[in-house]
């Protein structure tokens, strides 16, 4: 998977270096893991602004402003609080377009309304348009985290 990862990543430095965009992760439950992706391509800071691992709520809050109210009201793993992850990477950079990631990927924390597997990719630009996609994926931790890397980063190709 990590070779699949790497090659989706050079097509979107391609495009996002022809359209001269910048972009920005924020990430939780991949732990940077869409960054490091990205950033093992070549000449990748020429396209890649910074990312943000926000895995606690205290950290999606001070370091995305995404508000409390919201994780109150929804929980972390939810397209709520996944859109303003996403909204505050830009905010908080100079990136044309952002990815936000949150879920679970167990072993535990799922419930019955959220179970392992799920979670919620959001991508954002400066024009305002915003992309929300709620998945239910399956595996073990490790794969659940490499689908949701693999998703992100399909979804930044198709916008850019």
């Amino acid at each position: 998977m990590e070779s699949e990862l790497f090659e989706l990543a050079e097509p979107l430095g391609r495009l996002l270096k022809a359209n001269g965009k910048t972009i920005a992760t924020a990430e939780s439950c991949t732990g940077g893991w869409i960054a490091q992706t990205i950033t093992e391509v070549p000449g990748s800071s020429a396209w890649f602004d910074r990312g943000f691992v926000t895995y606690s709520n205290a950290a999606k809050v001070q370091m995305l402003g995404v508000s409390p109210q919201t994780l109150e009201n929804y929980g972390a793993v939810s397209a709520e609080t996944a859109t303003e992850m996403a909204a505050g990477a830009l905010a908080h950079s100079d990136a044309d377009i952002a990815v936000a990631v949150t879920g679970i990927a167990g072993p535990d924390g799922g419930t019955q309304d959220k179970p392992v597997g799920t979670v919620f990719i959001a991508w954002a630009d400066k024009n305002g348009a915003t992309k929300v996609l709620r998945k239910q994926l399956s595996g073990n931790r490790r794969l659940i985290r490499e689908q949701t890397v693999k998703c992100a980063i399909d979804g930044l190709v198709q916008i850019c």
